[in-house]
């Protein structure tokens, strides 16, 4: 009798070291999801804080497209606008999704606006205009790099808690799938540039 109890105690023992132990591997990558989320809001907030800057210089410039600047700020209002954890990942697909649409209308902005100031020589040749479009392009490509690495972690982490033994107890724990960034629609597509003057910028000599 008592060999049997030793042996079914040393069994719930053995299991509960692997709940422990499977768990504190659960919790490891979700905090690595939310280390890579943060990741992903430093480098959106980087373009966020490049913006008002490059606002004021293509201000200067003489007959600048109206439209392009108001569109740009409107867009960076609107991300402000969208409630989102900036320290936690987000576990709401569509939660993400609507952060993801006021991002994508910002780079839009911005990447019709950078179209736009190709008509403006003397806007062109200023220095902090040169500064500020090699930043705001570095910080796309930050963007790119740090939402794939996003989408990789949440695929390891997605993966883990889909997979035996982790699979039975992982939902019961509070471990639920977490979404993923998606393409974003005509993103391939080059912005259109339409003036909203009638007169167009005479180039510089």
């Amino acid at each position: 009798m008592n060999k049997t109890l030793l042996i079914i105690l040393g069994i719930i023992v053995i299991l509960l070291l692997a709940v422990v132990g499977s768990y504190n591997g659960l919790v490891g990558s979700s905090q690595a999801v939310d280390a890579s989320w943060a990741q992903v809001q430093n480098v959106y907030q980087r373009r966020a804080d490049l913006i008002p800057n490059l606002v004021q210089t293509v201000q200067g410039a003489a007959n600048f497209e109206k439209s392009t600047i108001v569109q740009v700020t409107e867009a960076r209002a609107s991300v402000g606008r969208v409630n989102i954890n900036q320290n936690q990942a987000p576990t709401d697909a569509a939660q993400l999704a609507q952060f993801q649409q006021a991002q994508g209308q910002l780079g839009t902005a911005l990447s019709r606006l950078l179209v736009v100031s190709e008509n403006y020589p003397n806007l062109k040749a200023t220095a902090n205009f040169r500064d500020l479009q090699a930043q705001l392009e570095g910080t796309e490509n930050r963007i790119t790099v740090e939402r794939g690495r996003f989408n990789s972690t949440v695929q390891a982490y997605n993966t883990k808690i889909r997979t035996l033994p982790m699979v039975l107890f992982a939902g019961l724990l509070g471990f639920q799938q977490k979404p993923y960034f998606q393409s974003t629609a005509g993103a391939e597509t080059a912005p259109t540039v339409k003036f909203d003057f009638g007169v167009a910028p005479t180039p510089s000599k």
